[in-house]
């Protein structure tokens, strides 16, 4: 046990002068990014350290080999204006090889008006939309030390000119039973474009993610800390970490789950003034009935409005 916990330990620190050499920022794709589920959506999306969720395919494929039975679910997200999105995922273990999952995310961003150079409408209108594509292998390296992959294909169009991509998430997980720890990694949208929009190709937004997740002696909580975009550039080494995620998921019952989650970068960049309301505050529940899941999460965006998610998820 004691040489498992070393080895998690050294594979995260090798891995960080890798990931802070990489920029994420300025970069294309950023759909990417959105979380994904509702239960993600309540946690702030502090979900690198979740297991037993078909999800966590687009936040830690490593996870995917913590799903006890083949699962699969399926979510609506209601953004601001004529933005939607929807996403589908379906993961099940195959004796002797592994866990293997596949994902699906979509956006729609609606009906646009066309203008000439100086702003004049032309009567035509244009739409845009992302999808991405993830196959996703998780298996085990020793006992409560799990690694995963993604391979995974963007597709993105705007105004009838597309772009296309290719890249990877890389992931490791790992479960401390009788500490009711889970620590975790993972590096995200690693690749490049195959097709740019017009003559230039853009970086993909590359997000390194470390978390760790507890559930408290005799409290009924699992909560959750996430630091997200350690690999992009900062002043200070203190700024490094100021994009961090919190989430706690209550099981008030076999049936419902109550979660709340807070975003640091979110309710930052949503500040007005000296107030940002409930920015970066989000909130859902959860119901679990025999094989079936409903959940539900609300995401605040202060003055400008809120984020709702609901998914639908199943054990086959």
């Amino acid at each position: 046990m004691k040489h498992t916990r070393l080895f998690a330990l050294a594979v995260v620190l090798a891995s960080l002068p890798l990931t802070l050499a990489i920029s994420g920022s300025n970069s294309t794709y950023d759909f990417l990014r959105t979380d994904v589920g509702a239960r993600a959506g309540a946690l702030a999306g502090s979900f690198v350290t979740i297991t037993n969720d078909p999800a966590t395919i687009f936040y830690n494929p490593a996870g995917l080999g913590t799903l006890e039975e083949p699962m699969g679910s399926l979510g609506f997200f209601k953004h601001l204006l004529d933005i939607n999105s929807g996403y589908a995922t379906y993961s099940q273990p195959i004796s002797d090889l592994g866990h293997f999952g596949v994902g699906v995310l979509y956006v729609n961003y609606g009906s646009f008006d066309e203008t000439d150079d100086f702003g004049n409408k032309t009567g035509n209108t244009f739409s845009a939309s992302d999808l991405a594509f993830s196959l996703g292998y998780s298996n085990t390296i020793d006992e409560n030390l799990y690694w995963g992959a993604n391979a995974k294909f963007i597709y993105s169009s705007i105004a009838g000119e597309k772009s296309t991509g290719l890249a990877a998430d890389l992931g490791i997980l790992y479960t401390i039973p009788e500490s009711n720890v889970t620590l975790g990694a993972s590096l995200r949208n690693l690749g490049t474009q195959l097709t740019s929009y017009l003559s230039t190709k853009e970086n993909l937004p590359v997000d390194f993610v470390v978390g760790a997740s507890v559930v408290p002696k005799g409290i009924p909580l699992l909560l959750n800390l996430n630091f997200h975009k350690l690999n992009e550039e900062a002043k200070t080494f203190g700024d490094r970490f100021k994009a961090f995620s919190i989430g706690g998921e209550f099981t008030l019952s076999r049936v419902l789950q109550a979660r709340v989650g807070y975003s640091n970068e979110q309710r930052q960049e949503l500040k007005t003034g000296a107030s940002a309301g409930l920015a970066g505050f989000s909130g859902g529940i959860g119901i679990t009935v025999k094989e079936y899941k409903v959940d539900y999460a609300l995401s605040s965006l202060g003055s400008i409005g809120a984020l709702h998610r609901i998914t639908i998820g199943a054990i086959f």
